[in-house]
């Protein structure tokens, strides 16, 4: 169960990524932590901790397939998914 504290504190969070979405595009969000966590993988490996490089990596793989096994893409319907097609109607 959340304390009242960790509640407020995912409130607060809440509103903040709300505030910074209205001011960045997701897009531009994306593109910064895709910069992010490139200068991380440099640094790591300047730093030759490959180790470490191993770790995260396996745990992005982890955390992929239970993203895609919990996905439940039996409700996505091919009327619902917009494409670059024209509509024909």
């Amino acid at each position: 169960m959340l304390s009242i504290k960790t509640t407020l504190l995912l409130k607060v969070n809440i509103i903040n990524m709300a505030q910074i979405q209205n001011k960045y595009s997701r897009r531009t969000i994306a593109l910064f932590w895709f910069a992010l966590v490139g200068i991380v993988i440099g640094v790591l490996l300047y730093l030759e901790q490959i180790a470490l490089l191993y770790v995260f990596a396996t745990l992005g793989l982890v955390v992929l397939l239970l993203v895609v096994g919990f996905a439940d893409l039996e409700k996505v319907g091919r009327e619902n998914v917009e494409g670059f097609a024209p509509n024909i109607e």
